[in-house]
């Protein structure tokens, strides 16, 4: 099936989920750091101060995921906005209004929790359960509403900021979430969808359904998370300290926010490849290879300081993302099955969340204590080489567990 007749026929979840994904933005990294020279301005924060802020807002929401996530196995999709879409509104209001260090970090973890952590996670667990046979053209295309939003609200905010003030911009988007986002994903998945019994892929095929406990005690979760974590800490890194790195190079930042444009593109070409390779070939054959793309364009960006740098990194980092969204969001149901799902799910995305909490501190602090931006880029390239070299294991190991699994259950 074309994606276009795909799309036809399920378009109403599919923009449901896209519609989450694509305001999940606000609380995006990339989108929070275009503000990070106003607000180090406003509060007085160097760059080591800005980045342990965003640290400790952005851990709390990752501890805090675990705990909250889980609500996308015993509620609606429609119930599940309903909580969120009023919160993540809220935390843009944080950012119009706030005028203190500590509420600064209230709204950095409001953010964070309800932006990056929970309208995606939402998105992608319902999807997953949605469809089977077709799950990854299926997120796909949900995922391209990352894409959009990257490419429409970085870029619009930043006329919009100008034009008003980014206190101001902070202040629409707010309303965006609540006047836009909410009314359109309580309409569109007010009916929800079940995979018919002839929706069968032989060469995608789930595990059986492991608990959130059995998942805690599984070495192989917390080898499969040292890869996993790489994407959150090192774009979240890249993006963060955008403004910084463009100082250091000499750019100008209205040049580096238009290679964002080149990376949705990218991005959205990749990611619906990358759909079309998870339903043909599984998510645990392409596992071994999804930081690849990823550590080339730290290298690149560590190492070379001429303008078009920004455009190949980012050409670099739409590969990467466009593979790594899709696979991360499709691989859990062939490890860990389908039963609890957001549970687990909310594990994952929760360390990813905490790898992103923990490189803007990390990194601010070697930037104040003198370590060079641009090698710590390099290390950043050199270790999802080894990261790739552990995935593979991993993926041999989980494909081996599950033929062992379906032989016990035929026996």
């Amino acid at each position: 099936m074309s994606y276009f007749s795909f799309l036809r026929a399920n378009l109403r979840w599919i923009a449901a989920a896209f519609v989450l994904t694509f305001f999940s933005t606000v609380g995006q990294t990339s989108f929070i750091g275009g503000s990070a020279g106003h607000i180090r301005t406003e509060y007085g924060l160097s760059n080591g101060e800005w980045g342990l802020v965003y640290m400790a807002g952005t851990l709390a929401s990752a501890l805090t995921l675990p705990y909250l996530g889980s609500i996308v196995d015993r509620y609606t999709v429609r119930r599940v906005v309903f909580i969120v879409a009023p919160m993540l509104a809220l935390a843009a209001t944080a950012m119009a209004v706030s005028t203190h260090v500590a509420t600064l970090v209230l709204t950095i973890y409001l953010l964070r929790l309800f932006g990056q952590g929970m309208f995606p996670h939402t998105a992608y667990t319902a999807t997953a359960r949605w469809f089977t046979a077709q799950r990854g053209k299926a997120l796909s295309l949900v995922i391209l509403g990352h894409n959009a939003g990257e490419a429409i609200l970085i870029s619009g905010f930043v006329v919009l900021s100008t034009a008003i003030g980014w206190r101001y911009g902070w202040a629409v988007l707010a309303a965006g979430v609540l006047i836009i986002a909410l009314p359109l994903v309580v309409t569109l998945a007010a009916v929800e969808r079940t995979p018919s019994a002839t929706e069968i892929n032989p060469r995608v095929v789930d595990a059986r359904d492991w608990t959130r406990a059995e998942v805690l005690r599984d070495p192989l979760f917390y080898l499969g998370m040292l890869g996993f974590m790489a994407p959150g800490f090192i774009v979240t890194v890249a993006f963060f300290h955008q403004v910084y790195l463009v100082e250091l190079r000499g750019w100008s930042l209205e040049v580096f926010a238009s290679a964002f444009v080149v990376w949705a593109v990218v991005n959205s070409g990749f990611t619906l490849l990358s759909g079309q390779l998870i339903d043909r070939f599984s998510g645990l054959a392409l596992l071994p290879f999804v930081l690849v793309p990823l550590g080339c364009a730290c290298l690149l960006l560590g190492l070379v300081a001429a303008p078009w740098a920004p455009f190949a990194f980012m050409a670099l980092v739409g590969v990467s993302n466009g593979l790594s969204t899709t696979l991360f969001g499709a691989i859990w149901p062939e490890v860990y099955g389908l039963k609890h799902l957001g549970s687990i799910r909310a594990l994952a995305v929760s360390a990813g969340v905490l790898a992103s909490a923990a490189g803007p501190g990390i990194t601010g602090y070697l930037i104040d204590a003198g370590v060079y931006y641009p090698y710590q880029l390099v290390a950043m390239g050199l270790y999802c080489g080894f990261a790739c070299l552990v995935l593979g294991y991993v993926s041999q190991r989980v494909r081996r567990r599950n033929v062992r699994d379906r032989l016990a259950a035929k026996a």
